[in-house]
């Protein structure tokens, strides 16, 4: 069983994914631009930073499984269906690690922890302190798409006293959140969190219409894919007071550009894709086990779990 990663990891990360799989397995792990040299043998490819269509999978003869976590939008579904390729990805697997991660960011920004450690680090005056805060209760969260990662945040939102309101293209009914018009949750919000997968239909998705919308003190979460706000238009809106600024963990373009306006923004808080990997750098143990037993089980030539096609 040969099975190729995609992505850039560190060493540390990578000893630790290996160590994920039965010993006897071949693990891959390159670079986006060297899979093309390990793709002729593979069984099984878990990319990221790479597209999965036509012209790669000619490449592959072997493959029998794409496995992504959980968002798919680098996969050509019905390219790989046409090569006889099952693809699958990992919905639910991180949904608890992603909603902590939104969490995090809502109390991080309310409570100013990043401000406050700053200031105690570098020995400032307490009689000079000089910020402002909230408590979550009674602050209006609108989710933008109630999937399994939308669902859970929800949950846990409710648990702090939050009022929840939601959006969703399909007729998700969610214990406990209010479905509302994209447009009034855009205005009611205190908090907007966004939870939708990347397509057509929601590729700028978010944007300078969306942010005319928000309240001037809102804050914008995003932890689906960058793709789904429009960046240039999220950096303006902050500058120019539209909204209160934004706890972002994708962006259009990853890794985040060195010279990107975002990192020199004081009404932003950053982190570098990492929501789902909750157990170190670049390292989730429940992803990597639901990855191994999927992979078992198409051995088996059993059924895997959350298959995106019928082949």
């Amino acid at each position: 069983m040969k099975v190729v990663i995609t992505g850039t990891y560190p060493e540390a990360a990578k000893k630790r994914i290996r160590d994920s799989f039965p010993k006897d397995w071949e693990i891959r792990i390159v670079l986006p631009e060297e899979a093309a040299d390990e793709l002729s043998a593979a069984d099984v490819l878990i990319p990221e930073h790479i597209q999965v269509d036509a012209v790669l999978l000619k490449k592959a003869p072997k493959l029998k499984l794409v496995q992504t976590g959980a968002g798919h939008d680098n996969v050509r579904i019905e390219d790989c269906t046409e090569y006889g390729v099952q693809v699958c990805n990992a919905s639910n697997v991180n949904a608890g690690a992603v909603a902590e991660h939104v969490m995090a960011f809502m109390l991080c920004w309310y409570k100013n922890m990043i401000y406050l450690d700053g200031f105690m680090k570098s020995h400032g005056n307490e009689a000079e302190l000089d910020y402002s805060g909230a408590e979550l209760s009674n602050k209006t969260i609108g989710i933008v798409g109630l999937g399994s990662v939308g669902k859970t945040v929800a949950g846990y939102c409710r648990a702090f006293g939050m009022r929840v309101v939601g959006y969703s293209r399909r007729d998700f009914r969610v214990d406990g959140v209010e479905l509302w018009p994209l447009d009034d949750l855009y205005r009611e919000s205190d908090i907007v969190s966004i939870h939708v997968p990347l397509n057509e239909s929601t590729r700028h998705m978010v944007n300078g219409s969306a942010f005319q919308k928000m309240k001037r003190d809102a804050v914008l979460i995003n932890t689906s894919r960058g793709a789904v706000i429009e960046e240039d238009s999220l950096v303006n809106a902050i500058r120019n007071g539209e909204i209160g600024g934004a706890c972002l963990d994708v962006y259009e373009d990853e890794p985040l550009r060195q010279n990107s306006p975002l990192r020199n923004l004081q009404r932003v808080i950053l982190t570098p894709h990492t929501a789902g990997f909750p157990d170190g750098v670049k390292y989730h143990k429940k992803r990597y086990d639901f990855f191994v037993s999927n992979i078992e089980k198409m051995m088996r030539s059993e059924e895997p779990e959350c298959r995106l096609n019928k082949i």
